[in-house]
């Protein structure tokens, strides 16, 4: 029996043009309710980006936001996992010394922060994935701890960079390019894999009673922690690679579709 399904968003849950069949998820998510299973998106994309995204239908859900980063349910948090403020700001020099003019994105628990200088067509795509950001003039105005550091790159060098920080950092954190354009800095081990075994944990639910969804580099990890593991069409071929199953397309309400075929084979067990 499935007890926990965990997804990815943009890509794989989410359509292209970022937004997902709301008729189709309250039958699926009424279905899961009834049958005791728990869902959980697990992104990239600020929780409280997530939160307005889902809004009156995401009663219930667990997010796993912020690259895996923290973990949120009804607007209460529940865990996160810290980079020193030393150790990011260092990570954030090397990242300025590849290229000055990069989108950072610098994310804490309270906000996400860029610098002032950001032009308006980048400050959009920041705040596709990011409900509360704020600009400012150096990020060492920031005195806490990070959550995570993600940097745009329209030039698409983020395999390159990635390189260019491990030179220094490698072992000290956990670093993924999960698409050309976009690359993610979280504390070491932190990852959506080890996250969702720690919400395994809580929930007392195995691998065998998990099922997942992704589609790009950094939801390999996803493809790993479920016996019943999911890449959508459209995913890129390590996430298919490391799936048990490939999906129809995030343009296919594959997830959703996916889950319901699940619901009925399971309904007889309930």
């Amino acid at each position: 029996m499935i007890k926990l399904v965990v997804t990815d968003l943009d890509g794989t849950f989410l359509n292209n043009k970022g937004t997902f069949d709301t008729e189709l998820f309250k039958q699926v998510y009424a279905d899961m309710q009834k049958q005791n299973i728990a869902f959980a998106a697990c992104t990239g994309k600020q929780c409280e980006r997530v939160e307005k995204l889902f809004a009156e239908h995401g009663k219930g859900i667990w997010i796993l936001g912020d690259s895996a980063a923290k973990i949120k349910k009804d607007g209460k948090l529940i865990k996160e996992f810290t980079i020193d403020n030393n150790l990011a700001q260092k990570s954030i020099s090397i990242i300025q010394q590849f290229d000055p003019e990069i989108t950072i994105i610098a994310c804490t628990s309270e906000a996400a922060y860029v610098l002032t200088a950001i032009n308006d067509e980048l400050f959009n795509i920041v705040k596709h994935s990011y409900e509360k950001v704020i600009k400012m003039d150096s990020f060492h105005q920031i005195e806490s701890n990070f959550i995570k550091i993600t940097v745009f790159d329209p030039e698409s060098r983020s395999s390159e960079l990635r390189k260019y920080i491990e030179i220094t950092l490698l072992e000290q954190i956990y670093i993924v390019d999960s698409e050309p354009k976009w690359l993610d800095i979280t504390a070491l081990h932190t990852h959506k894999g080890e996250t969702v075994k720690t919400l395994q944990s809580m929930l007392g639910v195995t691998f065998e009673e998990t099922m997942s969804f992704g589609d790009g580099e950094n939801d390999v990890e996803l493809m790993n922690i479920a016996k019943y593991s999911f890449a959508v069409r459209n995913a890129c071929e390590n996430t298919k690679k490391a799936a048990s199953f490939i999906t129809k397309s995030n343009e296919e309400n594959g997830v959703l579709l996916t889950i319901q075929q699940l619901m009925d084979l399971q309904k007889t067990d309930v």
